[in-house]
C-alpha cells in the first residue's frame, strides 16, 4: 500500500468518519502525536473470508501503517473456539480444529493484500499462542478475579443475549479478549485496541485490565457500525454476503456493489472505503445528479483496487464499462455455467428461477416484479412475467447475459 498521510492519525480517522467513541480522545491524539503507536484489531476466523462488513477496521488500520504508526492484526486461532456473542441473538456455531485453523490461514493472507506484514510495517499474531496453553485455575485465579460479574452484565452484548441465553463458554468471551490486550501490552508495547462499536464493553474490560495488572495506561476507539442509508446491513445484496475473497466475490461483482451504491452513501463511502485525498473526495462529494457516476467509478476503483490490487480494478472497471455500452461478453463479469440437458429436457427453464439461482434476484416474487417492470432481459429480449422461460434459442454460441435493471448484469454459458 503506498501513499502518506500528513498531520495526526486520529485526526485523519476522526475526519474521515471512523471515530464512534474513545475512552480518552485528548490523550489518544497526543499518543499519535507523540510518536509511533502501536495499535491492534481482532479478527476472529470463523469463515474462509473477511467481507465487506470488515472494512471499516481493516481501513482503520490501514490509515494507522500509512501514518507511520505499528498495526497489529489478531487473527483469533483462540478466541475463534469461542464465538463472540457480541451482535448475535444466538450462539455461533463452533468450528472444528481443522476448519478455522484453514480459515485462520486464508485470513491472515488476506489481511496480508491491505497490510504490509513482509515489509514490516504492520505485524499479524495468533491469540491460540498464548490462550490455548493456559492453566484454567491459574487464569482464573490471575485474571479472572479481576472482573465483576455485574459489570460484564450490563454491557449490551451480554444484556441482548441474557433473553435467549447466554452459555458460560461465551460469557468467557470477554476475558479472553481483554487478556489478549493485555499480552500484546506486555509483549509489543501495545496501547491501543481499536474495533466495532459492539466491541466497547470488551475493550473497555482490556483497558482496565491492564491497568489493574500492569499498573499502566491503555485506551480504547471504536467504529461505528455501519448501516446502508436506506437501513441495510453494510456489505448485503441480493446474493448474500460481499465476500474479500475473488473466488466468493469476483473482482468484477465487488467492483459493481461499490458503483450500485445509493446515491446517499457516496460522500460517507468515498472517506471510508478509499485512500482518496480529502480535496478530491470533497469534490466528488459535491457531484450530483448523472455527474455522480464519476463520484461512484472513483469509489469503485480505489476500493476494488485497495482490495484486489491494480491491475484487477483496471479490468473490472474495462468489464462494467463494456457492459454498461452493451458489450456484453466481457471476460470480467460474473459467469455461471449451466447444463445444456436443462433447456432441452423441460422445454427451457423459468427465468424466475434462473434469476434466484445466479443471484440477480432474492426471490421468485422479487423477479417477478423485475419482469413486470420491464427491467429484465434475456440478451435482448424483455422478459415479460413470471411464466417467461428460457430456451436454447437465447443463447449465441453458447453464451446468454441476463439483465436486472440496466446495472446488473450475468453471463450464463451451456455446458454438455
Amino acid at each position: 500500500m503506498s501513499g502518506q498521510f500528513e498531520g495526526n492519525v486520529y485526526d485523519t480517522l476522526e475526519r474521515r468518519g471512523f471515530v464512534k467513541q474513545c475512552t480518552d480522545e485528548n490523550a489518544v491524539r497526543e499518543r499519535f502525536g507523540a510518536g509511533p503507536v502501536t495499535a491492534y484489531i481482532g479478527f476472529d476466523p470463523t469463515a474462509r473470508s473477511l467481507h465487506a462488513g470488515s472494512l471499516v477496521p481493516i481501513m482503520g488500520l490501514v490509515h494507522l501503517e500509512l501514518a507511520g504508526h505499528k498495526p497489529i492484526a489478531l487473527v483469533g486461532g483462540g478466541t475463534g473456539l469461542i464465538g463472540d456473542p457480541s451482535g448475535k441473538t444466538e450462539q455461533r456455531q463452533l468450528l472444528a480444529r481443522e476448519d478455522l485453523r484453514s480459515n485462520f490461514d486464508a485470513v491472515k493472507r488476506q489481511l496480508g493484500r491491505f497490510l504490509d506484514f513482509d515489509g514490516g510495517k504492520a505485524f499479524a499474531v495468533d491469540n491460540a499462542e498464548w490462550l490455548e496453553p493456559l492453566n484454567y485455575v491459574s487464569f482464573l485465579r490471575d485474571i479472572g478475579r479481576h472482573f465483576s460479574v455485574n459489570r460484564m452484565l450490563s454491557y449490551e452484548a451480554y444484556r441482548l443475549r441474557m433473553e435467549k441465553g447466554l452459555s458460560f463458554l461465551e460469557f468467557n468471551y470477554q476475558i479472553c479478549q481483554a487478556y489478549d490486550f493485555l499480552v500484546l501490552h506486555q509483549r509489543y508495547g501495545c496501547v491501543l485496541q481499536m474495533g466495532g462499536d459492539d466491541q466497547w464493553g470488551n475493550i473497555v474490560a482490556g483497558t482496565d485490565l491492564i491497568r489493574r495488572v500492569a499498573g499502566t495506561e491503555a485506551f480504547g476507539l471504536t467504529f461505528p457500525l455501519l448501516a446502508t442509508a436506506n437501513g441495510e446491513k453494510m456489505g448485503k445484496t441480493a446474493r448474500g454476503a460481499v465476500w474479500l475473497d475473488p473466488e466468493q466475490t469476483s473482482c468484477y461483482e465487488y467492483y459493481q456493489y461499490w458503483i450500485n451504491v445509493d446515491d446517499r452513501d457516496v460522500p460517507r463511502f468515498l472517506k471510508m472505503f478509499t485512500l482518496l485525498p480529502d480535496d478530491e473526495i470533497a469534490r466528488l462529494s459535491a457531484l450530483g445528479g448523472a455527474e455522480i457516476r464519476e463520484a461512484k467509478a472513483a469509489l469503485a476503483f480505489d476500493a476494488t483496487r485497495i482490495c484486489h490490487g491494480e491491475a484487477a480494478a483496471a479490468e473490472a472497471r474495462q468489464g462494467a464499462l463494456a457492459a454498461f455500452s452493451g458489450g456484453d461478453a466481457v471476460d470480467a463479469m460474473p459467469t455461471t455455467e449451466l447444463a445444456r440437458g436443462r433447456l432441452v429436457s423441460a422445454d427451457g427453464v423459468r427465468a424466475v428461477d434462473l434469476f434466484v439461482e445466479i443471484g440477480l434476484c432474492a426471490s421468485k416474487g422479487e423477479a417477478t416484479k423485475l419482469f413486470k417492470s420491464g427491467a429484465g432481459w434475456a440478451g435482448s429480449r424483455t422478459l415479460a412475467d413470471h411464466t417467461s422461460v428460457i430456451t436454447a434459442e437465447d443463447f449465441t454460441e453458447g453464451q446468454l447475459v441476463l439483465r436486472a435493471g440496466k446495472k446488473r448484469r450475468h453471463r450464463i454459458t451451456l455446458v454438455d
